[in-house]
């Protein structure tokens, strides 16, 4: 990995912590929501939002 800057390490853990809560509110509103369609396309909004913060990790772990 390349070093990155304390600005850059600052970017990416807040793009983190950003999909982080993206992913609990959509998975807070999947609890209220009835309607199937929109379920899915919440889980798969959740489900981005998950892989995208677990890509920033393991990045910043290699």
């Amino acid at each position: 990995m390349t070093d990155l800057t304390k600005v850059e390490l600052q970017q990416i853990k807040q793009i983190v912590l950003e999909n982080e809560n993206k992913y609990q509110k959509v998975n807070f509103y999947l609890t209220q929501i009835k309607d199937v369609q929109i379920q899915q396309l919440l889980n798969n909004i959740a489900q981005d939002s998950l892989n995208a913060k677990q890509q920033f990790i393991s990045f910043l772990n290699s």
